[in-house]
């Protein structure tokens, strides 16, 4: 098992002699999974070194708030959603997107077909699973879109606050639970209920996609020429992991398991997981498309009395770490 924390990529050689590598710490969204599969594979496969990069991922969970993370310092860049670092900008976080390995939405609702829901008008008076800690602004976009009232009232949906499993769905507590295309409806499928037994709504073909597991860095930082350099060599690196990942899904799947320090993953999911996560970041040479940009802008503004984001953002990307990366 390898040790992701304090992995030393090593000296560079220059002709002025050896230095060391330029530190960075990447704060992932969630746990070791193929999820972040370009980035184990950058470490593993040296693209970091080759940067003269040492780089320390740092696996998140349910109790990392990645956004906290970044303002206390402790790392360099994080992952996150667009739609909870929008959020985050907007309530006085400086956070910056600096490039966007995800070009597709792996978010959905998967629904019990004998709960009756055939299409998204079939959702008021049912219960849905909803992922909180930043996860519910697409979902809550998307009911604001269709009118759809979120408090339990009559002719409105019962939202239950889903934990990051799918116990709800499996127990009848809810006709609809978060899931993602990647992970969850596999452990769905995985504890015996068959597809036919189910009914999806995707969020990409909603017309509610938002962007997910983009890189950013705090605002400040970007003034240093030192540190966007270093993002600079940073995005390439990662991204030559992540074209690597897409060809290679099953050697990719088991370079992240053996850096799962939890031994909680099995091979089968995350061979399963990478296939599915390289169709989202298929199309993306890491490179924000401003489209998608503005669709999830418009997305979270589109809250009627209640939207995720108040106001046009100001600052909330920059290409010029990409755009550099990519010359």
């Amino acid at each position: 098992m390898k040790t992701v924390l304090g992995s030393v990529a090593g000296l560079a050689m220059m002709a002025g002699g050896a230095f060391a590598a330029d530190e960075v710490n990447l704060q992932l969204k969630w746990v070791t999974q193929a999820q972040f599969a370009g980035y184990y594979v950058a470490l593993e496969k040296g693209l970091y070194e080759a940067e003269d990069l040492d780089v320390t991922i740092l696996p998140g969970g349910p109790d990392v708030a990645p956004v906290q993370v970044l303002l206390g310092g402790g790392a360099d860049v994080m992952v996150d959603w667009m739609p909870s670092a929008l959020a985050a900008r907007e309530q006085g976080a400086p956070v910056v997107n600096i490039a966007q390995p995800y070009k597709a939405s792996g978010m959905m609702l998967t629904c019990l077909k004998e709960s009756g829901v055939e299409s998204p008008e079939d959702f008021p008076d049912h219960t849905l699973g909803v992922w909180f800690f930043g996860n519910e602004y697409p979902f809550l976009s998307w009911m604001s879109k269709l009118g759809i009232a979120t408090d339990g009232s009559e002719g409105g949906v019962t939202v239950l606050k889903q934990g990051f499993n799918v116990d709800p769905l499996l127990q009848k507590q809810a006709a609809c639970i978060s899931t993602m295309t990647y992970n969850e409806y596999w452990q769905v499928i995985d504890a015996g209920i068959s597809e036919d037994d189910l009914v999806t709504f995707k969020y990409e073909d909603e017309g509610v996609a938002t962007l997910e597991d983009g890189l950013y860095v705090l605002e400040e930082n970007l003034e240093d020429p030192e540190f966007k350099d270093k993002m600079v060599r940073f995005v390439k690196a990662s991204m030559a992991g992540w074209k690597w990942a897409e060809e290679n899904p099953d050697e990719a799947a088991m370079i992240v398991l053996d850096y799962d320090e939890t031994g909680a993953q099995t091979e089968e999911h995350q061979k399963r997981m990478m296939g599915e996560v390289a169709k989202l970041t298929a199309g993306s040479n890491g490179a924000l498309d401003v489209a998608d940009y503005e669709r999830t802008v418009a997305t979270l503004m589109g809250g009627g009395s209640d939207p995720v984001i108040t106001m046009e953002p100001e600052g909330a990307y920059t290409l010029e770490i990409t755009d550099a990366a990519l010359q």
